[in-house]
């Protein structure tokens, strides 16, 4: 078991990360211009475990968070260094004490890297697996090039439906985050949406409010259809700034979200360091949560 705090010799104390942070965690989110606001702060502190270096006057300088996803593997997330504080190793320091929480508790790590990230992950023993886009739309406009499909139902994701979204993600995510989706679900309701032929769902769609837009995802779904019915029925019901998030693989969904005036924000690869790949199948997987949920 760690230590709640652990003094450093050096000019930052480490210690894990608590509700006392919040605040220092949210100047580093501005700082970086990412779009966590307070609730995903919370909500992945909750779900997972954080671990940050604090300077001798209490500011918050570097953050890492890791959210495991049962008994295999976790996410590594959060990775952020204050701009003052960085190219001093923080980031590194900070990677390798969440990759020796996980090594253990026999967890692989998995993590999405930006490009100015990408560099210090692999000098720390993370590969590259696949990867995935950021789309950022700016203001909605009609909704165009989506055919309806027969047989295909919209609707809101009801308690009733949680057996078979769950039984679709697993496979699709590579482990249980029941506790993640139904957080989900309820930070923004109007996008909590199912797609089903008769009484079987073959899609869902979640999503969740940002410091800087509302983002989409994660999106499951059998086939391409039904990611974009939930799509399309979501940008008739949540306002603009939108992210999502698009897997690479998926070319004819990128172009899709191009025609609705979504633009390219960022790439991402996804990477793992203990494991021979990336968990889960990227062909139902659509969009992701978010880099820092998976």
């Amino acid at each position: 078991m760690l230590a709640t705090e652990n003094t450093d010799t050096g000019a930052v104390r480490e210690h894990e990360l608590g509700g006392q942070h919040l605040a220092g965690a949210m100047v580093l989110s501005r700082a970086a211009n990412w779009n966590q606001n307070e609730a995903d702060w919370r909500m992945m502190l909750r779900l997972g475990r954080g671990f940050g270096l604090s300077a001798a006057d209490g500011s918050l300088v570097a953050s890492i968070v890791v959210l495991p996803y049962g008994d295999e593997f976790a996410w590594m997330s959060m990775v952020l260094v204050s701009p003052e504080h960085r190219r001093l190793g923080y980031a590194s320091r900070m990677l390798r004490r969440a990759l020796a929480y996980l090594r253990s508790r026999g967890l692989a790590a998995v993590l999405d890297a930006t490009p100015a990230g990408h560099e210090v992950y692999v000098q720390e023993g993370l590969r590259d697996t696949w990867g995935f886009q950021r789309y950022s739309l700016g203001a909605a406009r009609p909704v165009s090039g989506w055919q309806d499909v027969s047989g295909l139902k919209l609707r809101r994701l009801v308690g009733a439906d949680w057996p078979q979204i769950l039984a679709l993600d697993l496979p699709a995510f590579g482990a249980s985050r029941e506790p993640l989706l139904r957080a989900l679900a309820r930070r923004l309701p109007e996008a909590a949406l199912v797609a089903a032929r008769a009484e079987k769902i073959c899609g869902y769609l979640l999503g969740r409010d940002g410091r800087e837009a509302r983002q989409l995802g994660p999106l499951v779904a059998e086939h391409l259809p039904a990611a974009q019915a939930l799509l399309s029925h979501a940008l008739e019901r949540v306002p603009a700034p939108l992210y999502i998030d698009i897997v690479d693989r998926h070319t004819t969904l990128r172009n899709w979200a191009l025609l609705q005036g979504f633009s390219v924000q960022r790439p991402f690869t996804r990477m793992v360091h203990g494991a021979g790949r990336a968990p889960g199948n990227n062909e139902t997987v659509m969009l992701v949560a978010g880099p820092e949920l998976g």
